[in-house]
């Protein structure tokens, strides 16, 4: 006798829960619990992070990402209208810009601008104008392609209907499709803030005072300082998620909300008759 779909269904799932928790069992009762506890969770050694660690490290990497945030937001903006400009060497500057710097990492640009640019033209940058330049760089090539798309979402009738009233193009750009362009991509962008939290970890590499340390260059020093395992790298990563995780669920609240909104607008069109039914109502 063949089993229905539903039966076929709960089989699986139950394969699927049987096979999870011999999973589970197998590493409560195989792991070295003494020696991991040892290595991740010698809270009791790490005394000398606090507050230091929050006050500087927390501290510096909010300032390197909005930073960098806000100088990648203004020229992804600059290179988002450029991509859709009428005038082609705008298009092909733009769309240059962003091919090379979605191609390489961003550990590049951060050498190229805090090490490489002062031997090439012995310049002599503060550090944090390195980070956010260098960072703020590579961001601004998919901050430009995520503005790109929600200029393009906008309606064309917004545009014409203030050409129509008389305004100038670059103020209906200004003041009606640039804003409307940014509440669609909302979510996107609050994305790209949470990567590019985790981006300033590169910093470390430019070699800073401890005054310039964010969390990553705290965690790693604590590994040889406090002799406590890899449990400073626990308390680093679990500071990045105090920044990171309510940037998610904000994320996750914006996109809830522009389909809510969407939602009411497809039913309200849907209903609305057409110009043929009015004309034989």
């Amino acid at each position: 006798m063949s089993m229905t779909p539903r039966q076929k269904a709960r089989i699986s799932q139950g394969i699927q829960i049987g096979v999870f928790a011999l999973v589970i069992l197998l590493v409560v009762f195989l792991a070295n619990w003494p020696l991991i506890i040892d290595s991740f969770f010698r809270f009791d050694k790490i005394g000398g992070m606090f507050p230091e660690v929050i006050l500087t490290g927390l501290k510096n990497t909010l300032f390197y990402t909005l930073t960098s945030f806000a100088f990648g937001l203004i020229l992804g903006l600059i290179l988002a209208l450029m991509k859709t400009a009428s005038f082609a060497p705008y298009r092909w500057l733009a769309t240059t810009y962003i091919e090379f710097f979605r191609g390489i990492p961003a550990i590049l640009v951060l050498v190229a601008f805090g090490l490489g640019m002062p031997l090439a033209f012995g310049t002599q940058w503060p550090q944090w104008v390195n980070v956010t330049v260098a960072l703020g760089l590579s961001s601004a090539a998919y901050i430009a392609e995520t503005l790109r798309a929600g200029l393009q979402a906008v309606p064309k009738g917004q545009m014409e209907a203030a050409r129509s009233l008389g305004m100038p193009h670059w103020r209906a750009m200004i003041t009606i499709v640039i804003p409307q362009a940014f509440k669609i991509v909302l979510p996107p962008l609050t994305n790209e803030f949470i990567l590019l939290t985790k981006d300033t970890s590169l910093a470390y590499i430019l070699g800073m005072m401890i005054t310039q340390y964010e969390l990553t260059s705290f965690g790693r020093n604590g590994i040889t300082e406090y002799g406590a395992g890899m449990t400073p790298l626990i308390v680093a990563g679990a500071l990045y998620l105090v920044v990171t995780l309510p940037l998610s669920f904000l994320a996750r609240w914006f996109e809830k909300r522009s389909s809510q909104v969407s939602r009411p607008r497809k039913a309200a069109k849907s209903l609305t008759p057409s110009a043929g039914t009015t004309q034989e109502a």
